[in-house]
C-alpha cells in the first residue's frame, strides 16, 4: 500500500517515501523527512547515493565460505593467513560480525547465519544457513565453535538447535559469557562488553549431560 504523504504530493516524491518506509526503523514522518532532505540536496550528491547503491546491488556477493558478505569470495577474513582456523564463531547478521571484530580480542573465523529460528515468522532451520556450517566441520580442523546468536528467545532457540546438530560431530559447542544484556542485539553492545563475553565463554552441555 502506497503512502499518501500529502494532497499535493507528486507521485515521484510519493515513490521515494514509500522506498525509505520499506527501510527497518524508518516510520512516515522519517521517510518523509528523508525525501525532501533528498530534493534539497544538490544533484552529484545525490547521484553518489544513488551510484553507492547500485554497487552493492552489483557487487557485493556472500563469502563462498562463512556466507558474510564481501565484494572477493573468499572473503579477507577466511583467506587471512593469521586467523585461528580451528574456531568458528556464529552469528546472525553481518553486522554482528563487525562488531566482534571491532572487539580485537577475537581471531579466529566466522559463520554467518543471515537470520534466527522464528516460527512466528515462517524461519525455519533451512532458511538459515545451517547446512553450510555443518559442512565446514567435517575435515576435523575446527575444534571449537562459539554460538554468538543474540541473547533473546529466538537467539537461544537457534543456539540450542545449533548445539545439538554440532555437539555429536566431536567439536566443542561454546556461548558467549552473560555480560550480555538479556534481549539485547549484537551489533549494539559495547566494544568492552563483548571483549569480556568473549573471553568468558562457557561451554554448552545438552540437558541430559551432568
Amino acid at each position: 500500500m502506497t503512502f499518501d504523504s500529502t494532497p499535493s504530493t507528486t507521485p515521484v516524491v510519493a515513490r521515494l517515501i514509500d522506498a525509505f518506509r520499506k527501510l527497518p526503523g524508518i516510520g512516515p514522518k522519517t521517510a518523509q523527512r528523508l525525501t525532501y532532505y533528498m530534493i534539497r540536496m544538490p544533484r552529484d550528491e545525490a547521484e553518489e547515493i544513488s551510484e553507492a547503491l547500485l554497487a552493492i546491488k552489483d557487487r557485493i556477493v556472500l563469502c563462498e565460505t562463512c556466507q558474510n558478505i564481501t565484494e572477493i569470495s573468499p572473503c579477507d577474513i577466511c583467506s587471512g593467513s593469521e586467523r585461528d582456523r580451528t574456531r568458528i564463531c556464529v552469528v546472525e547478521e553481518p553486522l554482528d560480525a563487525l562488531a566482534i571484530e571491532r572487539t580485537r580480542v577475537y581471531k579466529g573465523l566466522y559463520h554467518v547465519l543471515h537470520g534466527v529460528i522464528s516460527p512466528v515468522n515462517g524461519i525455519g532451520a533451512d532458511d538459515l544457513k545451517m547446512k553450510e556450517l555443518i559442512e565446514r566441520l567435517r575435515d576435523g580442523e575446527v575444534t571449537e565453535i562459539i554460538l554468538a546468536t543474540n541473547p533473546n528467545l529466538e537467539g537461544e532457540a537457534t543456539a540450542m538447535y545449533l548445539q545439538r546438530l554440532i555437539t555429536p560431530l566431536g567439536v566443542t559447542v561454546t556461548r558467549l559469557a552473560r555480560g550480555l544484556s538479556s534481549g539485547a542485539d549484537l551489533e549494539y553492545a559495547d566494544d568492552t562488553t563483548l571483549a569480556h563475553a568473549l573471553q568468558g565463554r562457557s561451554e554448552i552441555t545438552s540437558p541430559d549431560q551432568p
